[in-house]
């Protein structure tokens, strides 16, 4: 059984940047170039005969390419003591209106989605109980810029659990398009 979530890719060159942010903070569990990405809806485990009913929720989103700047540190928790240190998304809206539909599509055809709040962003570190502050680094990096990028496409995602943390692996890819009526790409591993 599958443990899934949809996502949206982060271009190579921005995931490059992200990197630059890692900087020794204790117990910092820094997410490597392969585990970026801006989470949209975690399904956690789905059985195999569902999946062709997730692929059509999917299918059924209708929204048009956007573009995204990613932007500026913030954390959840308190800087002091931060549970994930995040790099920032503008603008949010679309974004945003993208995840209402998938949400919205997901449980019209009976899935749980989680929750709480949306907040767009891209996770760059977890933190323990122990963790050191990041104050410095939010200051230091401001609203530094590391690139915008068109989402032409949203993805589900596969996480299992490897040695160095979760490792993703993309099942599924589906444009975003006027219409909603494209054709998502074949049902493969990359």
């Amino acid at each position: 059984m599958p443990k899934v979530f949809f996502g949206v890719e982060i271009a190579p060159d921005i995931k490059r940047r992200l990197l630059t942010v890692h900087t020794p903070v204790q117990s910092a569990r820094w997410q490597s170039f392969e585990q970026l990405h801006l989470t949209l809806a975690f399904l956690g485990n789905v059985p195999d005969e569902a999946m062709t009913r997730l692929f059509d929720a999917a299918q059924a989103v209708s929204e048009k390419p956007f573009e995204l700047t990613i932007r500026g540190l913030g954390c959840f928790g308190t800087p002091q003591r931060p549970k994930i240190l995040w790099a920032g998304v503008s603008p949010e809206t679309p974004v945003a209106h993208l995840y209402r539909q998938l949400r919205d599509s997901l449980l019209a055809m009976g899935f749980s989605v989680e929750h709480r709040s949306f907040q767009p962003h891209i996770t760059l570190s977890r933190f323990g109980r122990d963790a050191g502050s990041v104050q410095r680094l939010i200051d230091a990096t401001g609203e530094k810029g590391f690139g915008t990028m068109t989402v032409r496409a949203f993805v589900l995602y596969d996480s299992t659990q490897g040695p160095d943390g979760s490792v993703y692996t993309v099942l599924n890819r589906f444009p975003l398009n006027k219409e909603g009526s494209g054709s998502p790409s074949p049902l493969a591993r990359t």
